[in-house]
């Protein structure tokens, strides 16, 4: 497995174990349907969340949020229609970002965006 693979999947272990911690409950994760994928669907009080999930590893100024464009925000949608068409009944729906910086030293810092709509 690719180095960014083995960090992406790092990185989602990471996202579901903070999310657990933080009142979500883990429905899917990297659900697909063609060639669309959604990191992580889960649920929190009345809100299904399609959360996009973002890893680096870096000390640097790059954050992982900014890889998720308008096109990869479409994908996103894309598949999360495609999902509510196959279980209908989920009248609250989010599209989230949690983007992940490994620091090399200090702590692990995580960023959660909610709602977002490009």
């Amino acid at each position: 497995m690719a180095a960014h693979n083995e960090l992406g999947k790092e990185g989602e272990d990471m996202a579901a174990a903070w999310l657990a911690r933080n009142g979500f409950t883990i429905l899917h994760r990297n659900w697909v349907l063609h060639q669309h994928e959604i990191d992580i669907i889960a649920q929190k009080g009345k809100f299904l969340h399609f959360i996009e999930v973002k890893t680096r590893k870096t000390n640097g100024p790059a954050r992982p949020e900014t890889a998720v464009n308008r096109r990869k925000f479409k994908t996103i949608q894309w598949a999360a229609n495609a999902y509510l068409q196959q279980n209908p009944g989920y009248p609250w729906i989010r599209y989230d970002i949690l983007a992940i910086t490994i620091k090399m030293w200090g702590e692990t810092e995580y960023f959660f965006i909610e709602d977002v709509f490009l």
